[in-house]
């Protein structure tokens, strides 16, 4: 089956604004955004017509481009409703948003026109990300390495750092994997290439502590559900070597949800019902049948 390319799709994209049809969504190509990476975007998905955990995006979304000096010329509230809308002209309940900020066209070099930032929202029909996510997926090991906090600003989503995530996906998927773990410049197990980690060990769960990854809202939401059946949530260094320690494993995050894995690195793990309830519970709160 024929894949429609993403710029020849139907629709509208809101863009600084106003509504364009989604074919005239451009951007010059001599935009700061794409020659120096200034920018900085959200996944986000809405189920049944509501955004879920909106406003946490968008404050995301803002402070990335603080991080990354950007002088947004739109309010949180304005993003807000712009992705509303964004939804109802698109015909849409269920779906992928994505909101985005960029430096455009005005000065090419180092340096930007503080002035000259970008913002579009779109919207989609995205189903699953990984197609075998029920019977879990298989991970490898990454070659490359979450970079220090001290080199570029880790909490800010950003366009630059997805670079290597999409170098390791591509070697991951030529060797038969759904995606590959990736290790933090010191070795320890940091994140996938779009998501977090979970390990389950005699009733507890252990995930890195995040002091070089992305702040995750749906890893958030993971603690705060397993919390709620009062499973323990260990925060803390975890060293590759004690992949064989663990008896399960689980990934997070908007695009993924939770899906359980079955291999990763060479260890098997088995997919047992405290993940399958984590799951089903995460569906369920995102589709309204379960509170928080």
């Amino acid at each position: 089956m024929s894949v429609v390319p993403f710029d020849q799709r139907e629709g509208v994209i809101w863009m600084d604004g106003s509504f364009v049809d989604w074919k005239d969504a451009k951007i010059h190509v001599l935009s700061h955004g794409l020659h120096y990476a200034s920018s900085v975007f959200e996944g986000e998905r809405a189920y049944d017509g509501e955004i879920f955990k909106s406003q946490a995006h968008t404050d995301r979304l803002l402070n990335s481009a603080k991080l990354l000096d950007m002088k947004v010329p739109f309010r949180g509230a304005d993003i807000e409703a712009a992705k509303r809308e964004t939804l109802e002209k698109c015909g849409l309940e269920t779906a992928y948003l994505r909101p985005v900020i960029w430096r455009g066209s005005n000065q090419m070099g180092v340096t930007a026109d503080p002035d000259d930032v970008r913002v579009a929202i779109a919207a989609w029909p995205w189903g699953d990300y990984f197609k075998d996510r029920e019977k879990g997926i298989r991970v490898t090991l990454s070659d490359w390495r979450r970079p220090d906090p001290k080199t570029i600003p880790v909490k800010a989503k950003a366009a630059g750092l997805y670079m290597i995530c999409t170098l390791s996906k591509h070697a991951a998927e030529r060797e038969g994997f759904s995606d590959a773990m990736m290790l933090d410049w010191r070795g320890l197990i940091a994140e996938c290439t779009g998501s977090h980690i979970f390990f389950l060990k005699d009733g507890e769960l252990h995930t890195p502590k995040g002091d070089c990854i992305l702040d995750g809202i749906t890893r958030s939401t993971a603690i705060a559900l397993a919390e709620r059946r009062g499973v323990k949530v260990n925060r803390r260094d975890i060293r590759p070597e004690e992949l064989s320690d663990f008896q399960g494993c689980f990934v997070t995050g908007t695009a993924v949800e939770i899906t359980p894995v079955r291999e990763m690195a060479g260890v098997e793990f088995e997919v047992g019902q405290l993940i399958r309830d984590l799951a089903q519970d995460y569906s369920d709160l995102t589709h309204g049948r379960l509170k928080l």
